[in-house]
């Protein structure tokens, strides 16, 4: 499932090997920091969550280029044999700061900083960026939807509308550390070690002579406690067939754990089979809902009251649907000593190696963040640093399980801003910069535009 070594060399935009080159042959080594953050959020999103870090390092540690690889590379004009040769030894040998998976971050936040060789830390941009920006967009609405169902129990379905199975590992690995509390991917079952669970599909259903048959053989050859799917035909007619099965199991010291509800006005029909259930003598059974949803129709759901215990979310998590990429770059920010930045009208990049210290105000909410130079002191002494070290000399340093992650993460957003929280408009975080890196942006920009008489 994982990219080998080779395809994660070769999963590269021709021109960082372009750019690569002529580093390679002008002899420039000196250390370059890269700075990975996102100018700006998607609409309707006050916050990013962080997720991928994990990968990216993964990626760094084991990019290789091997016999096949070289000779791909040879085989195009643009780049020089003997920089191609270059690439046999080829390893990451730099640093990496980065925030904690499962972080909420703001635009111009460094996310994470690679120092490195340029060569280096050029070639990479790449993988990195691939690495992180789909999982945080996923986190993100996962976050979302969770802030839209509060208490509710969210499952992600996702999978099979991923745009590839990796995509649906990486979304579920996303999901799970925003809080959502299972998966149907079963591979992600095994690898990260997160809950799996699943019913049945209405062609189940379908494939009996009647749903109340479908019903008692699910039931019957079901080791656990059985989830039935109700809206095939008739949803309260459904309803009824699963008292009836519920009925027999009781009978036998078994139980239906919940029905589940796929179409329909499903805020209508939880209320019609909640009381169903109820008077039949089964408020223990819980109501289940999916199809098609998202933190939008979760928040609907809540404002009406729905009596729906729990909600599996699909294709429009795992496509992060209405918004579906957001503006993140990885940018250089200082070389062999020197700052480095772009003027770009609304593109201007922070110099140099970054720190993000965060104040948790007396109520226990975050009330502000400064960017500031890595090398100056902290704001004060409430203040939280947001980077660390994750890879030094190209090795990942140790990393925190991704339950530890889910565990901060839910404490995070516990400390978020009650306005941040709103799902339908933006609202501001204050962010700003230190006095210390202000100085240093104002001389670099002065620097850049005498230098380049602007």
């Amino acid at each position: 499932m994982s990219p080998t070594p080779h395809e994660v060399a070769l999963s590269t935009d021709l021109y960082e090997l372009t750019m690569a080159a002529s580093y390679h042959t002008l002899g420039m080594q000196g250390k370059a920091v890269f700075s990975l953050y996102v100018r700006k959020l998607p609409p309707n999103r006050s916050f990013l969550v962080v997720a991928g870090i994990a990968e990216a390092l993964r990626y760094l540690s084991q990019l290789r280029f091997d016999a096949d690889a070289l000779a791909y590379l040879r085989s195009l004009p643009v780049l020089p044999r003997e920089f191609v040769d270059s690439l046999a030894d080829f390893r990451f040998t730099g640093d990496v700061w980065a925030v904690r998976e499962g972080t909420v971050l703001f635009p111009d936040e460094p996310i994470l900083e690679v120092e490195a060789p340029i060569l280096q830390a050029q070639l990479i941009e790449t993988v990195v960026l691939n690495a992180i920006h789909y999982p945080s967009l996923v986190a993100t609405k996962a976050a979302r939807c969770r802030i839209a169902a509060p208490g509710k129990t969210l499952v992600d379905f996702g999978l099979r509308r991923t745009p590839s199975l990796d995509a649906g590992l990486a979304a579920a690995r996303a999901a799970y550390l925003a809080g959502f509390a299972s998966t149907s991917n079963v591979l992600a079952g095994e690898i990260y070690g997160i809950p799996v669970t699943g019913t049945v599909a209405h062609s189940f259903i379908e494939a009996f002579p009647s749903e109340l048959e479908a019903f008692r053989a699910f039931a019957r050859t079901y080791p656990g406690d059985p989830v039935l799917l109700i809206d095939t035909y008739d949803t309260l007619r459904g309803a009824q067939h699963a008292v009836q099965v519920a009925r027999e199991l009781r009978a036998e010291g078994r139980r239906v754990r919940a029905v589940r509800l796929d179409s329909g006005d499903l805020i209508a029909l939880s209320y019609q089979v909640r009381r169903i259930l109820d008077e039949a003598g089964f408020p223990e059974i819980e109501i289940f809902a999916s199809g098609g949803l998202d933190e939008y129709a979760l928040a609907e759901f809540t404002r009406a009251g729905a009596p729906i215990d729990g909600f599996g979310v699909g294709s429009r998590l795992g496509t992060s649907d209405d918004a579906p990429l957001v503006d993140m770059a990885y940018k250089l920010v200082e070389y062999a000593g020197h700052p480095a930045l772009k003027l770009s009208t609304g593109k201007q990049t922070l110099v140099g190696a970054k720190q993000v210290w965060r104040h948790t105000a007396e109520n226990g909410r975050y009330d502000g963040d400064v960017i500031a130079a890595r090398d100056e002191a902290p704001p004060g002494p409430e203040w939280r640093p947001l980077l660390q070290p994750v890879m030094r000399g190209g090795q990942v340093l140790e990393l925190p399980s991704l339950a530890v992650l889910r565990a901060e993460h839910l404490a995070e957003m516990e400390r978020l801003p009650e306005a941040l929280r709103r799902i339908d408009r933006v609202e501001p975080y204050p962010v700003q910069l230190s006095p210390v890196l202000r100085a240093r942006q104002q001389d670099a920009v002065t620097m850049i535009r005498t230098r380049e008489g602007l």
